[in-house]
C-alpha cells in the first residue's frame, strides 16, 4: 500500500481524520511512512501513513 502521507514534512500542521479530539498537531517527522505528530491534546503518536491519510491545516487557524 502506497504511503497517503508522503508529501508531509516536519513542521507541518494537521490532524487525525477519526480523532478530532487530538486538536492540531505538529509532523516531527515521516521515515518509511511511519510519521511522527505531536498533537496538542494527545501528546506524541505514531501514525501508519499507509493506513491513516493525516488532513492537513492551515496554518491561519
Amino acid at each position: 500500500m502506497d504511503d497517503l502521507n508522503a508529501f508531509l514534512e516536519p513542521g507541518m500542521l494537521v490532524q487525525h481524520p477519526d480523532r478530532p479530539d487530538w486538536g492540531v498537531g505538529q509532523v516531527q517527522s515521516n521515515i518509511g511512512g511511519r510519521i511522527t505528530v505531536n498533537f496538542r491534546e494527545e501528546g506524541k503518536v505514531v501514525i501508519d501513513g499507509a493506513r491513516i491519510l493525516l488532513l492537513t491545516v492551515n496554518d491561519a487557524e
